[in-house]
């Protein structure tokens, strides 16, 4: 079992929520505008897909090592300011890629790759230290309540960027501003660690590294991989947003608000759905996702619109409700390894994602509208299997009965 001191249940949740909104306000921001702006410095659609997915390869492969390293030392506060800080420096930075010339785009491609780096160091000790106060308010909401929180801020800083484009008509600007919700968000950080401190295992360190992931948990994290490879980057829904000349460049961050807004609605929604009936909710996201292609990559502004609507509702559920089920699975001592090496599944699908989408979206739309609806077909029978045999109790999980 995990302990923390003096705060505990919801204020630590909401408190987390807010420095989340002020960070997600930040790199939500950058990200909205991330496609275009590359294209500014001169990428390619393929380019933009390569590093925006290496960047979610990055944001979820490094947890295969931040995860376990937070576990063992048992620092998981210092793992997450470090974090936070790489991502408040990382994103104003890339204001400055087009003052470099031919060095910018290799520069803004960095920062991308920084920013997202940023994520995965503070990412598996976030979440643990999120589990443990929900644990006695139902986990699904608690995750709910931060992802809505987290959303919030998603929602406003893409809208903060396009009033500064469209004031400046420059897109660094955009950019630059950000420095501002980053350094408040420390600010809060340093202020919360004097009422809550890092979560203590009741095992002995030597203990908690004897004690393997079940196999159940593996099998669950290929079928949120599976769904991961059908999430595109929004860099690459933005490039076809403003190469197909649907919406303008600075109207770009207003389209992402709205996913993030529908992000925020759906990870609340599926989150208190999951703690009254369990983890059978996820069995739409695989279904959600394989419609996302077939919606985006049209030539009707609304029908992309809508497309974009339910992307970012398949983004919310992959990064709250997916993760209360990741916390139900696992023994309690290793939140964090799990957490870290289940986003190194992710990782792998993020990259193949985003380079999948950047190449087929030039050559062939039709065969990544295929390729993704057959991916997301296996990782609903993979997940159906998961929920199934959780049922049966199998593998010896505690856990078994919150999940169906």
């Amino acid at each position: 079992m995990l302990t923390t001191r003096v705060w505990g249940g919801w204020r630590t949740v909401v408190w987390l929520g807010v420095v989340s909104l002020l960070v997600d306000l930040v790199y939500e921001g950058a990200r909205s505008i991330t496609g275009p702006f590359l294209a500014s410095l001169g990428a390619s659609a393929l380019t933009v897909g390569l590093v925006t997915g290496a960047g979610e390869a990055a944001a979820l492969g490094f947890r295969l090592f931040s995860g376990p390293a937070a576990d063992r030392s048992g620092r998981y506060w210092r793992w997450m300011v470090v974090g936070y800080t790489l991502t408040a420096v990382a994103v104003p930075m890339m204001a400055l890629a087009p003052a470099l010339g031919g060095a910018g785009l290799a520069f803004g491609s960095a920062m991308v790759l920084s920013e997202r780096t940023g994520k995965a160091i503070r990412s598996p000790a976030k979440s643990v230290l999120l589990a443990v106060a929900a644990r006695n308010v139902g986990r699904g909401r608690g995750f709910g309540v931060h992802k809505a929180l987290d959303q919030t801020g998603a929602f406003l800083g893409p809208l903060l960027v396009a009033a500064v484009v469209a004031l400046t008509s420059h897109q660094w600007p955009g950019l630059l501003v950000l420095a501002v919700p980053g350094a408040v968000a420390l600010g809060v950080l340093a202020w919360m660690h004097r009422h809550v401190g890092d979560p203590r295992h009741e095992s002995s360190a030597e203990s908690v590294a004897l004690v393997s992931l079940p196999r159940r948990f593996y099998v669950y994290a290929v079928a949120c991989a599976l769904t991961t490879v059908g999430l595109m980057t929004f860099g690459v829904i933005s490039f076809h947003l403003v190469h197909e000349h649907l919406v303008a460049a600075a109207v770009v961050p207003v389209v992402y608000a709205a996913g993030m807004a529908a992000e925020a609605v759906a990870s609340l929604g599926t989150g208190f759905a999951y703690d009254r009936v369990g983890g059978g909710t996820l069995l739409l996201l695989p279904v959600v996702v394989a419609f996302v292609p077939v919606l985006v990559f049209t030539q009707r502004v609304g029908v992309a619109v809508a497309g974009v609507l339910l992307w970012g509702a398949a983004t919310g559920v992959q990064d709250s409700t997916v993760k209360a089920l990741v916390a139900d699975l696992v023994p309690p001592t290793r939140l964090a390894t799990a957490y870290g090496a289940f986003a190194a599944f992710q990782a792998v699908a993020a990259l193949a994602g985003g380079g999948l989408a950047g190449w087929l979206y030039d050559t062939d739309r039709g065969v990544l509208v295929g390729g993704i609806a057959v991916a997301e077909a296996v990782a609903l029978v993979l997940l159906a299997g998961v929920l199934l045999r959780s049922r049966h109790g199998r593998d010896g999980d505690t856990h078994a009965e919150r999940l169906v």
